[in-house]
């Protein structure tokens, strides 16, 4: 058992080191957006879920446009619009408020209140059943 706790403590070092980023950008800024541009867009093929944590091939070549188009100058505005046209309004995090983005934006407000408005109609023929109240 000592073994096995020397060896795990000696090659832990060796295991943070194999990772690396492969990503290199002339400055700490380009870095940066670089990042957030990872975070706010979305995969195509996986469920929400950012490409900068998804391991399906899409979105590794997503994070290398990202990065090349960067490269090029580009601004975020004009990335996320590349992938916007590419792949939809489903790919942006923020998608913009559109009538086709509309059930984005209101589907969860009128999920909780379809949720509120279910449970205050249960509260209430609960009330009725209590009171001995016929509940048809």
């Amino acid at each position: 058992m000592k073994r096995l706790l020397l060896l795990v403590l000696f090659c832990w070092p060796l295991a943070s080191g194999a990772v690396e980023d492969i990503y290199q950008f002339d400055s700490a800024a380009d870095e940066h957006r670089f990042r957030e541009l990872l975070v706010q867009l979305r995969c195509p093929k996986c469920q929400n879920q950012a490409i900068a944590d998804s391991d399906a091939p899409i979105s590794q070549d997503m994070r290398e446009q990202v990065a090349s188009m960067i490269r090029d100058g580009r601004s975020n505005e004009q990335i996320v619009d590349y992938f916007v046209e590419r792949y939809g309004d489903f790919v942006n995090y923020e998608p913009p408020l559109t009538p086709q983005t509309l059930i984005l934006w209101l589907g969860p407000m009128l999920a909780m209140l379809g949720g509120a408005l279910l449970v205050g109609l249960q509260m209430r023929r609960a009330r009725r059943i209590a009171r001995g109240e016929d509940v048809l």
